[in-house]
């Protein structure tokens, strides 16, 4: 994704940061990353939970032809969950999305806070699917909103910040509420998918790949973590 140049709408209150933008799109993927339970620091793309989806974002980007797809990523005001103030920056991303690109399918990627609000937001109707990686997701987090939706959870094995038995229990009131849902476990990962990080990478391009297909397909890796129980560990 070297040739990827990142370009800005103008707007110091947009959050919505472009890293790429064809002439014609056909789809979007946006990333989110993660954040703190409290705080109202401004949110800044050097600090390390921002930096840490870029090869995330370069990884889902080879899901689809760059002259075809929208590359951007949510730029929240605090780094603090706070009041659901992702959420609402999320939410003010996708409708500059749409004002920019038109009603394209996009596919929202979120790592820790991020997966939580990218999750939180699937009920817009500019979200084609979710990929949420070591979501943070408290006792309670609603679910319903992913009914006819596709999402997909990601969780490290050794994660000791957030919980993967609460994404799995997460994933299974997902699929009540009728959503098409899997859960994938990393053997051996961990919260910031530095163990086995190309596994992690090559992770989400195959599950970006089947989340972006205008059916949901019968093969590959989404519909394997769907079509099981209990977590499909890799």
């Amino acid at each position: 994704m070297s040739t990827v140049q990142d370009h800005d709408n103008g707007s110091v209150t947009s959050a919505l940061w472009l890293r790429h933008r064809p002439q014609q799109p056909r789809a979007a993927i946006i990333t989110l990353h993660g954040g703190r339970a409290e705080g109202y620091q401004t949110s800044q793309p050097w600090h390390l939970a921002a930096l840490r989806m870029r090869p995330i974002l370069r990884a889902a980007a080879s899901a689809m032809p760059l002259d075809d797809t929208v590359l951007a990523q949510v730029r929240y005001r605090h780094r603090g969950w706070n009041h659901n103030d992702p959420l609402h920056d999320t939410y003010r991303a996708l409708s500059e999305l749409q004002q920019i690109a038109g009603p394209v399918p996009t596919i929202l990627i979120g790592h820790s806070m991020g997966g939580r609000a990218a999750l939180r937001a699937a009920s817009h109707p500019q979200v084609h699917g979710v990929l949420a990686l070591a979501p943070w997701l408290p006792p309670g987090e609603p679910a319903r909103q992913l009914s006819e939706k596709r999402a997909v959870v990601v969780h490290g094995e050794r994660d000791r910040v957030t919980s993967p038995r609460a994404s799995a229990d997460y994933i299974r009131r997902a699929r009540a509420a009728g959503a098409r849902a899997g859960f994938i476990v990393i053997r051996d990962g961990d919260h910031a998918m530095l163990r086995r990080s190309a596994l992690w990478h090559r992770t989400v391009t195959a599950v970006v790949t089947d989340l972006l297909r205008p059916q949901p397909p019968a093969s590959g890796l989404f519909a394997a973590s769907c079509a099981v129980t209990d977590p499909l560990v890799l």
